[in-house]
């Protein structure tokens, strides 16, 4: 299909700026010339007295390229009169009206299916397109446009929450084919998206096939070490199985220390530290998420080399191990432990796995799933003689290097890959 385009034989000045120059025969109008529109005021409310109905939200839009009736919807209420002049039909377009970044204003989606119950909810605009002027795919098409979105951007008022006016909204300016011209770009569009996202599936399924090696590697690495022939010995561990014959099994203690280290009155002088999927990383205090206490005095201080665990809620928790390469601070909710040297990337690289193949459960007591800073110590481990523990580490890290090279490749390749989006420079094209 790409192989049969041509750029366009003659072009004119759209007299846009943000459009630039657009295919001779084409009109450029306002949107208010190709489509009404309506805002909504229904809010995410409850009353006796009006009607139940399927609220559709900003969430709803600027997640989801299509609007389908099969949709989960925010339950809600309306009079009959909004219901009449809101609810969603087959072909409208909706976009995002307000937003807390500028670059999330002026989101579309297309509505595919029609619903009495469902309708347009606060901070969207609702777009019916004059079925004689233009398509609804190719207006929604249109909307997602770098030319249309600049537009938007531009028109956006607000410090920290920016909206659109409606003159505004009407305001924008669009490029108008001939409507057999709008079907064919949208056939277009619509082919182009279908292998975008069919290659990103194999790339996501790629990315997952890779996290499960990277799991392997670490799993089978710490408990029965590189030697295939080696042979094994009940651990007495239930959770931990067989391990390597001539491998110790110590308790947590044997290598971890609990030190009470709070920050105090210095607290200022420590970055905020935090665990996640990526390991110990430094918060972003320009960005904060979450509540913090009212003084910082009671948190813990974490050099580089020290582990934090989080003891608590096995199953939401993104990780319960990490390996700080950072000075910071950390707050009591996580357990920290010092370690010699020689022993703690061994220790770091064990409850990963651990943490991986969720081996900890049978340590979690309780309602609230807590493991013990006693019971933790108390728990054991497989120990093998140092000189193999650091070829074993070496080994898992060379491994995972290769792993992370090729999942970061499959990862930057998902992250550009977007929906087909076109421009006017004298031929279609994905921008």
């Amino acid at each position: 299909m790409t192989a049969d385009l041509r750029p366009y034989p003659a072009m004119k000045d759209s007299g846009v700026p943000w459009l630039g120059e657009v295919p001779e025969h084409w009109e450029v109008r306002r949107l208010r010339n190709a489509a009404e529109m309506r805002v909504s005021n229904v809010d995410k409310h409850t009353k006796e007295d009006e009607q139940p109905v399927r609220l559709c939200n900003y969430v709803d839009v600027y997640k989801n390229d299509r609007i389908r009736a099969s949709m989960v919807f925010m339950q809600a209420t309306a009079t009959r009169d909004e219901i009449a002049r809101f609810r969603l039909e087959a072909g409208d377009v909706l976009i995002t009206k307000d937003s807390e970044a500028w670059n999330d204003i002026g989101v579309p989606a297309l509505v595919e299916d029609s619903a009495a119950d469902v309708i347009c909810g606060y901070h969207l605009a609702l777009l019916r397109p004059f079925p004689q002027v233009v398509l609804a795919s190719y207006l929604f098409r249109t909307l997602q446009s770098v030319p249309t979105a600049y537009q938007f951007h531009v028109e956006a008022n607000g410090v920290t929450r920016y909206g659109l006016s409606h003159s505004a909204i009407k305001s924008i300016w669009i490029p108008l084919p001939s409507l057999p011209e709008q079907a064919a770009i949208v056939r277009f569009l619509d082919h182009v998206e279908r292998r975008i996202r069919r290659y990103i599936r194999a790339k996501q399924k790629l990315i997952k096939l890779l996290e499960e090696e990277k799991q392997a590697i670490i799993h089978r690495a710490v408990t029965r070490g590189l030697d295939p022939s080696v042979r094994l010995k009940p651990s007495g561990v239930e959770w931990l199985g067989d391990v390597p014959e001539h491998w110790e099994v110590v308790p947590n203690r044997a290598l971890l220390r609990l030190e009470k280290r709070l920050v105090g009155g210095a607290w200022r002088e420590y970055p905020l530290l935090s665990l996640t999927k990526r390991g110990v990383i430094l918060r972003d205090m320009e960005n904060p998420e979450g509540k913090f206490p009212t003084s910082f005095e009671i948190y813990q201080e974490v050099r580089p080399g020290d582990l934090i665990f989080c003891l608590f809620d096995i199953d939401e928790t993104p990780r319960a191990v990490g390996l700080s390469q950072l000075p910071g601070m950390i707050t009591g909710a996580y357990t920290r432990f010092s370690c010699d040297s020689e022993a703690v990337d061994w220790v770091h690289l064990f409850y990963v796995a651990m943490d991986n193949g969720k081996r900890l459960k049978p340590l979690y007591m309780g309602l609230r799933k807590v493991i013990t800073k006693s019971a933790f110590l108390s728990a054991k481990m497989p120990l093998p003689p140092t000189g193999e523990r650091a070829e074993v580490v070496k080994h898992v890290q060379e491994s995972l290097r290769t792993a992370d090279e090729a999942a970061a490749l499959s990862a930057n390749v998902r992250e550009t890959a977007r929906s087909p989006k076109f421009s006017v420079e004298g031929r279609l094209r994905i921008v």
